[in-house]
C-alpha cells in the first residue's frame, strides 16, 4: 500500500448516471473533485434508456438537454408499445406510450417544456463524464473503493481506501464528502451498514443485445417496446416471453427474455448455447432473411429494494445504490439524475457557508420517500402485466393448456367474448407503465428545506396518481411549467427557465414589486442569490397563454419562492405587510441559518 494520501473535498464512487450527473451538477457550482469507477469505462450495454421530462429538466439547467436530444431517439420513435406473435407476424394489441396518445397530449404539454427521449445509457454516460472532466473533475476508471474511516475528532474528514485495479496497488483518498453512487452492489452502502428494505424479488430475466436491421418491419409497427409471445409453442425455460426494446432505430435491439413462470429458477436455468439463443431470437423476429448478430448476453435479478435512509454524516448515497428495481415505467436513470440534482446545490451551499450543515439532512428526508415510491411502482408495473398473460395463457406451464386458451379467442360466442375482454382489460391495465406522468413528476418534498408554516393541508393527489400530474405551487412541489414571452414577442421560454441555475428565484406579479425589493435586500443579508421576476400584464414577462395565472395559486401581488432545484420552497398568497422581514425569516429557516 502506498503511504500517499490524495486530498480532495469531494469523492464520488461510481461514474454511472448518478455519479456522473452529480459531478456535472457540482461542477456547475464551480466544485470539482475525484470520481472513481471500478468499471473499465462508461456503460458497455444500453441498460436504462427512457429519459423522461423530470430528468431532462435537471440536465436543461446545465445546458446538457440539447446534447441528450441530439444523441437520443425522439419521442415519435416511442409512439407505441405492442403485443405480437413475432416482429414480422401477427399483432394482438398496441397502446400509445410516453406522451404519444392524442388524448394525453395536453397533459404532457402542461407538465413540462421537455419531451421524453430514448437515450441508452451507453450514450448518456459519455455525455455526462465528458462534461464533468471538461469542468475539472478527475475521473479514474479501473479503480475500486474498498473501505473508509472517519476520525472521531474530525467531522469533515473521511479517509477512503482505494485500489488501482491495473497495478493492484492500494492508496488512500482524504475527502470532506463521500458519495456512494456505486450501483446495486454498492460497497459504500455495505461499509455504512445502511439497512435495506427488501420485498421478495420477482425472479430473473435475461438480456440479449443484438444487432439486427428491422427497419422494414417497423414501418407499420412503430414503437420502442414490443412484447412478443408464442403461447402455442414449446418454449425454453429462459425464453418464455420477450420484451423487444429498441436501442438504436432500427438496427440495435435488446431482447429481454422473461423465464417460465412459477418455480425456483437458478442462474443455470437462464443459460443456453449461442445457437439456442440465436434460434430463439429468430423466432421472436419471425423473418429468416434478417441477419442477427449477438453482441452481449447478461442476466439480472428483478429487485424491489430501497435503503432505509440515504446519508450518514458527510457520506451520501444515491442512484441504484439506494433504490433497485426493474425497468418498468423507465424510472431508473431518471431517478438517479434527480437524486444528484437534489443533493448538489445543498452540498454547494453548505461548503460555501450559505447554508447550515442541517440543510444536508433534507436530502435523505426528501429523496428516500421518492425512492420507495419508485421501486414500488416499477415492480407493480411488472405485476400489471400478469392479467393479460393469464388471459392468453402465458402463465400456464403446459403447452396444451396454453393452446386451449388461445383457441378460445376465436370463439364467436360467450366463451370467446369473455376471453377477449379479459385480454383487452389486461392490456389496458398496463397503461400506468407507459403514461406514468404522475409517478414521474409528482414528487412532494417534506423537510426542513421547505417552509410550510403558512400552509393548510397539502392538495389531494389526483385519483389516478400514477397517470396524472398534480400541478401546484404548494411548497415542496415542482415549480409548474408555463410558457412565457416578452411584450414584443421573441422566442418563448418556460417558467422553469427563470428558476434554477444555482440560485433561488422569486416570482411575483402586478402589485408585487415590494417582493422584488425584498429579494434584493434578503439576498445580500443571507449571501444567497435570489433572482426575482414579475409575470403579468406589462411586467418583466408576459403570461401569453394565461397558464401561469391558472397554475400559480397565489394572487397577483403574492409570490412563489423557488429553490435551486426548481422545487417550491415557500409561497405567499398575497403581499405581506413586511415583505423583507417575512422573506428573510423563510430563507433563514429553509437554509438552516
Amino acid at each position: 500500500m502506498s503511504n500517499e494520501i490524495v486530498k480532495t473535498d469531494l469523492l464520488i464512487v461510481g461514474a454511472g448516471p448518478a455519479g456522473a450527473a452529480l459531478a456535472c451538477f457540482l461542477a456547475s457550482y464551480g466544485l470539482t473533485g475525484i470520481m472513481i469507477s471500478a468499471a473499465l469505462g462508461t456503460a458497455d450495454t444500453p441498460r436504462a434508456h427512457v429519459t423522461n421530462m423530470a430528468a431532462l429538466e435537471c440536465l436543461r439547467d446545465i445546458d446538457l438537454e440539447k446534447q441528450c436530444i441530439e444523441a437520443g431517439a425522439s419521442g415519435d420513435h416511442m409512439i407505441h408499445t405492442r403485443w405480437c406473435h413475432s416482429m414480422a407476424g401477427e399483432e394482438y394489441a398496441r397502446l400509445y406510450s410516453f406522451g404519444n396518445d392524442p388524448k394525453r397530449k395536453a397533459d404532457y404539454d402542461a407538465a413540462s417544456p421537455c419531451d421524453h427521449i430514448d437515450l441508452p445509457q451507453t450514450l448518456l454516460e459519455p455525455i455526462l463524464t465528458r462534461r464533468a472532466v471538461a469542468k475539472g473533475w478527475t475521473l479514474r476508471f479501473n479503480t475500486t473503493f474498498l473501505t473508509f474511516a472517519r476520525p472521531s475528532d474530525e467531522r469533515d474528514v473521511i479517509i477512503s481506501t482505494i485500489r488501482d485495479d491495473l497495478s493492484n496497488q492500494t492508496y488512500k483518498i482524504q475527502s470532506r464528502f463521500l458519495f456512494g453512487c456505486d450501483g446495486a452492489r454498492s460497497q459504500v452502502i455495505r461499509e455504512l451498514g445502511i439497512p435495506l428494505i427488501r420485498k421478495p424479488g420477482q425472479g430473473q430475466a435475461l438480456n440479449v443485445l443484438v444487432k439486427a436491421d428491422l427497419s422494414h418491419l417497423v414501418k407499420s409497427r412503430a414503437g420502442n417496446l414490443h412484447w412478443v409471445f408464442q403461447p402455442e409453442k414449446e418454449l425454453p425455460v429462459w425464453g418464455w416471453s420477450c420484451v423487444l426494446r429498441m436501442v438504436r432505430p432500427w438496427t440495435e435491439w435488446m431482447f429481454v427474455f422473461m423465464p417460465r413462470p412459477g418455480g425456483d429458477l437458478t442462474g443455470d436455468d437462464m443459460n443456453a448455447s449461442h445457437e439456442q439463443y440465436l434460434s430463439r431470437l429468430k423466432e421472436v423476429i419471425g423473418d429468416d432473411s434478417v441477419d442477427v448478430e449477438i453482441l452481449h448476453v447478461s442476466k439480472w435479478k428483478i429487485n424491489e429494494i430501497v435503503a432505509e435512509y440515504y446519508s450518514d454524516g458527510n457520506i451520501f448515497c444515491l442512484g441504484d445504490a439506494v433504490h433497485r428495481h426493474p425497468p418498468f415505467n423507465g424510472l431508473g436513470s431518471n431517478t438517479c439524475i434527480q437524486d444528484a440534482f437534489n443533493l448538489a446545490w445543498k452540498v454547494s451551499y453548505v461548503m460555501s457557508g450559505r447554508a447550515g450543515p442541517q440543510l444536508l439532512d433534507s436530502y435523505s428526508a426528501e429523496r428516500q420517500p421518492v425512492g420507495f415510491d419508485i421501486i414500488t411502482r416499477a415492480n407493480q408495473g411488472l405485476r400489471d402485466h400478469i392479467p393479460w398473460m393469464q388471459a392468453i395463457g402465458m402463465t400456464e406451464v403446459e403447452v396444451d393448456k396454453r393452446r386451449g386458451l388461445l383457441a378460445e379467442f376465436d370463439d364467436k360466442g360467450v366463451v370467446g367474448r369473455k376471453r377477449r375482454q379479459e385480454f383487452r382489460e389486461g392490456i389496458e391495465k398496463t397503461r400506468t407503465e407507459f403514461h406514468g406522468l404522475g409517478i414521474e413528476m409528482n414528487q412532494q418534498y417534506r423537510s426542513g428545506a421547505v417552509y410550510l408554516d403558512d400552509e393548510p393541508e397539502a392538495p389531494p393527489l389526483p385519483h389516478e396518481v400514477v397517470l396524472e400530474r398534480l400541478i401546484s405551487t404548494y411548497p415542496g412541489m415542482r415549480l409548474p411549467h408555463a410558457w412565457l414571452n416578452t411584450r414584443v414577442p421573441g422566442q418563448q421560454f418556460s417558467t422553469i427557465d427563470l428558476a434554477g441555475h444555482g440560485g433561488y428565484c422569486l416570482i411575483t406579479g402586478p402589485g408585487g414589486n415590494s417582493w422584488k425589493g425584498a429579494a434584493e435586500q434578503v439576498s445580500k443579508a443571507v449571501n444567497v442569490p435570489i433572482k426575482s421576476y414579475s409575470i403579468g400584464w406589462n411586467e418583466d414577462y408576459e403570461d401569453v397563454y394565461f397558464d401561469w395565472e391558472k397554475r400559480r395559486e397565489v394572487e397577483e401581488d403574492g409570490c412563489v419562492l423557488v429553490r435551486p432545484d426548481r422545487f417550491v420552497a415557500w409561497r405567499s398568497k398575497s403581499l405581506s405587510k413586511d415583505p423583507k422581514g417575512k422573506l428573510e425569516t423563510v430563507m433563514r429557516k429553509v437554509l438552516s441559518l
